[in-house]
């Protein structure tokens, strides 16, 4: 175990955190002969640097699979016949090391539907060095039933394209999924100026914003559907980027220690400020509950729910010691005004004396009217 350990955290750098994930996803690396064969084949493979990520993919993929060395480094080899540079070799083995498993014409055919798209030479590479697991999909079961749904659609050859070349992995869709995910955008209900900005890199961007932020709270523990309805209430969520959707479910789960359940009944959290509203209003929950001033225990759509002055009055008014860390209404609890007081006399419209002939001309347009 001692010889394992030490060839995985000096001979191979790997780190302590992909180490503890590596062994529990595949615990039959820590052989030590198979790591010995494996320390030698690396140096074999002729790429110009070796990443913790690609040793650890490789490593998982070879013992899973009981492939050696040498036969990984002819897989290798292959690739590097059809053409890929040594950076989108090291992008595939990390992402996609299954794709040594592959024969050259399986690789080729894929190659060959990017073309057909069609997408020039230069643009492929870019394709499979951020998306190697586009070499994972079969052409005619997935690939090119996935661009005729994209046509079937609305969309244009020339945006399909636009957009794969932007954001490849567009092609990880399932078979149907884009299709609901525009039915849902289309079913929102939420102001204009959101529902704008939802849209303004057109439908099929929207479509796929809205497959990530599923994806994710997916993988955090909802199911699809769920997911779906999470996103429906809180329409807001699709406009803010996937970090700091992330940073407010890692505190969710982590900090506040809610389940991730919770977003049903509070779809809201995922839509307001993290640093204005959330952060606060959790410091004071938190101070009172440690205080034992709570006469009951707060739940996530409590905390969130109210409007701010509304939380202020039920929290924090009574409470001086909680008004700064609540931050805002602090001083005797007064909502500060946007404006200095005053104001409206400096807006107010200049006036000008009235002479003898403006009162003679209005009383003889009033008698008109008479």
């Amino acid at each position: 175990m001692e010889n394992s350990l030490s060839v995985l955290l000096l001979a191979f750098k790997i780190t302590q955190k992909d180490l503890v994930a590596l062994v529990c996803d595949c615990p039959r690396v820590l052989d030590c002969e198979f790591l010995r064969n494996w320390e030698l084949g690396f140096s074999k493979l002729g790429l110009s640097r070796v990443s913790p990520l690609l040793i650890r993919s490789v490593l998982e993929h070879s013992r899973r699979f009981q492939l050696d060395a040498g036969g990984f480094s002819r897989s290798v080899e292959v690739l590097r016949g059809l053409g890929f540079s040594d950076s989108t070799l090291i992008r595939v083995l990390e992402g996609f090391p299954g794709v040594t498993m592959m024969s050259a014409r399986e690789i080729q055919r894929r190659i060959e539907f990017l073309m057909g798209i069609p997408i020039p030479g230069d643009g492929i590479e870019w394709v499979i060095r951020s998306f190697p697991e586009v070499l994972r999909f079969e052409v005619e079961e997935r690939l090119k039933p996935l661009l005729s749904e994209f046509k079937g659609l609305g969309f244009s050859e020339d945006l399909i394209r636009r957009e794969i070349v932007r954001e490849p992995r567009i092609l990880g869709m399932e078979i149907g999924e884009l299709s609901r995910c525009l039915e849902l955008l289309r079913s929102l209900k939420c102001r204009e100026a959101i529902k704008e900005e939802i849209f303004s890199e057109g439908e099929l961007r929207a479509g796929f914003e809205v497959k990530l932020r599923v994806d994710y709270l997916c993988r955090q523990g909802l199911i699809r559907r769920e997911a779906l309805e999470v996103l429906w209430k809180e329409p807001r969520s699709i406009v803010y980027k996937m970090e700091d959707i992330g940073r407010k479910i890692d505190f969710l789960v982590n900090n506040m220690r809610f389940n991730i359940r919770c977003l049903l009944d509070a779809p809201e959290y995922i839509g307001v400020n993290f640093d204005k509203q959330i952060f606060p209003r959790f410091n004071v929950i938190e101070y009172l509950r440690s205080k034992d001033r709570l006469g009951s225990e707060v739940g996530l759509r409590a905390l969130i729910k109210p409007s701010r002055l509304t939380f202020y009055n039920l929290y924090v008014k009574q409470y001086p010691e909680c008004e700064k860390m609540f931050g805002r209404y602090s001083g005797n609890g007064k909502v500060k005004t946007r404006h200095p007081v005053g104001l409206w006399k400096h807006l107010k419209p200049q006036s000008f004396p009235q002479t003898k002939d403006d009162v003679k001309n209005m009383k003889l347009f009033m008698e008109t009217l008479i």
